[in-house]
């Protein structure tokens, strides 16, 4: 169990690598926290430092996760462990020790760490963020329902084991928790649309 614990420790500070915040400094000299939405995540990084930073920081974000999981199979492959690297790369991103705990939303790097273990799941939630982004052209809204969507993508496509289904269950909830001010200026008619300034991931 020992191994196990020094691989969610190194989850987690997979996840808390703050790529947006480097990125954007590396591009711009910015602080990507003062920018925009304020969000350490790829679609503020997309606003402070264009579309290109912003791809990049998606994929480094997904692969932190990807990374995660995969180190964790290599010591013990059981769903619990693997869900136990998922959370803690989640939450690392989320809350980075090395950002004082303020981070990201969790969403890429959380997509990431499942899809390693729930691969056709996570595509029927990617093209439900596809399909919401299409209709809604907020990715707050779309991340939130691919988020809240990819537990029953869980059950109808996979049989899950119950650890990883409470863990992604445990996931969206936090990806929820963690949008609750694109909430509040989505209520106050303030949340910008996609390509028109701050909100989102």
């Amino acid at each position: 169990m020992t191994r196990e614990l020094v691989f969610v420790g190194i989850a987690y500070l997979l996840g808390s690598l703050p790529t947006a915040l480097l990125a954007v400094r590396w591009v711009t000299g910015g602080d990507v926290r003062k920018e925009g939405s304020g969000n350490v995540g790829a679609t503020n990084a997309t606003r402070s430092a264009g579309l290109k930073v912003g791809i990049i920081v998606t994929i480094v974000d997904v692969g932190k996760g990807v990374l995660a999981v995969l180190l964790m199979t290599g010591v013990n492959p059981s769903a619990s462990w693997q869900t136990a690297a998922v959370l803690a790369a989640m939450l690392g991103h989320c809350y980075p020790v090395w950002l004082r705990f303020h981070g990201g939303k969790g969403v890429a790097t959380a997509f990431g760490a499942v899809a390693v273990m729930a691969p056709i799941p996570c595509a029927c939630g990617l093209a439900t963020w596809i399909v919401l982004v299409f209709i809604a052209r907020y990715v707050s809204v779309a991340s939130m329902g691919a988020a809240a969507s990819l537990p029953m993508w869980l059950v109808l496509v996979d049989d899950p084991p119950l650890a990883l289904l409470a863990g992604v269950s445990g996931a969206a909830v936090l990806v929820l928790l963690r949008h609750i001010s694109n909430m509040k200026r989505l209520a106050r008619g303030e949340e910008d649309r996609l390509g028109r300034g701050p909100g989102g991931v």
